[in-house]
């Protein structure tokens, strides 16, 4: 764990009055310790960290895990984690704890613990990336870009929109990524009416929008990207859609910057989108930080509370979908900087013919 890292959970736990923290969310973990195996856990407390994991693990933990004192234990991970839990008040993510799981901590900490819910302590702190992640995340959406490019040299139309999604995460995998980030999206027409779309074994046509989320996994961190494109001419309608669409997502990408309040980012969006007829068709938020997950905070929503940090990483993806019709969605993967944004992903947003 960095020192700033560990200062910025010290100074966490002051604030939450808490004596010791409890991680068991596996990312909370990474975060922490560079641990990537499958099982492990931490105490952190003002004056000390504890990193617990299997026999499987120890030479892994050798390799990967700086700052902790290393202790091996069995089976029983969460047993042993609360047998050396130090007197006081001892937080847990209550959001990731099962029931079952509490109901074990609280049995072995003994009378001398008070088991406090603490979820979100270090989630927070992950919303603010150090220069380290943003590197990463900066590689990955590079990496996710020239794959895109490439899957499209080869053209859409005629082919299934899953195999254009195998297409892709072959690309990118190919380059580099571990895995993507999430399943890629390729919805062609009246298909890209659905945000989550699932690819289908259906031929991609000549004369439609075809909306194409995508993202990479490099060395831990995600990218997010999506892209709207044409296999040929398209109606006034479609132009007339994906324009809105580019417009909404220029003007709320021009409000991000650090102090800026979520739902306020939003609104810019969707303001745009509704004032032009089409507020029902945009259901969604208009963002979501991205990090060593492809969904956590800061959020861009409506009723959101909260501001934006310098260092965050953010999407940007207002979109409208007209049930039977077609779909437009335009995102940016971007870091909020203090005097605005930069945006990670390079591909053009002016509606492309492939």
């Amino acid at each position: 764990m960095s020192a700033d890292r560990a200062s910025r959970l010290v100074e966490a736990l002051r604030e939450r009055e808490l004596d010791a923290l409890v991680v068991t969310s596996l990312v909370d973990v990474r975060w922490l310790t560079g641990f990537t195996g499958t099982n492990g856990a931490c105490i952190v407390t003002p004056e000390g960290r504890l990193f617990l994991t299997d026999f499987r693990y120890v030479e892994q933990a050798a390799e990967q895990v700086g700052g902790f004192e290393t202790v091996q234990v069995g089976r029983d991970l969460l047993g042993e984690l609360a047998k050396r839990l130090p007197r006081g008040r001892a937080g847990f993510d209550d959001a990731q704890v099962s029931v079952k799981a509490h109901a074990r901590l609280v049995e072995r900490a003994g009378t001398d613990v008070e088991l406090v819910p603490a979820a979100g302590t270090i989630e927070r702190l992950r919303e603010v990336k150090d220069a380290g992640e943003l590197s990463r995340i900066e590689a990955a959406a590079k990496l996710a870009d020239a794959a895109f490019v490439r899957t499209l040299e080869r053209g859409i139309a005629g082919r299934t929109e899953r195999a254009v999604a195998l297409d892709l995460e072959h690309e990118m995998r190919a380059a580099g990524a571990e895995d993507p980030s999430f399943p890629s999206i390729v919805a062609s027409g009246a298909h890209g009416a659905l945000p989550h779309a699932e690819p289908r074994e259906v031929e991609i046509p000549s004369g439609v929008l075809v909306t194409i989320d995508w993202g990479a996994r490099l060395d831990g961190y995600c990218s997010d990207c999506t892209r709207t494109v044409a296999t040929g001419e398209v109606g006034e309608r479609e132009r007339e859609v994906y324009g809105l669409v580019l417009r909404a997502q220029r003007e709320s990408l021009a409000a991000v910057r650090a102090g800026a309040e979520c739902v306020a980012v939003d609104a810019v969006a969707r303001g745009i989108i509704a004032e032009a007829g089409y507020g029902e068709r945009f259901g969604h938020g208009l963002g979501h930080g991205v990090g060593l997950e492809i969904h956590e905070g800061p959020r861009l929503a409506k009723g959101v509370e909260g501001t934006l940090a310098a260092g965050s990483v953010v999407t940007v993806e207002p979109g409208v979908y007209l049930p039977g019709e077609l779909g437009v969605r335009i995102e940016d993967l971007v870091i909020v900087e203090p005097d605005g944004s930069r945006v990670l992903t390079s591909f053009p947003k002016e509606l492309t013919v492939v």
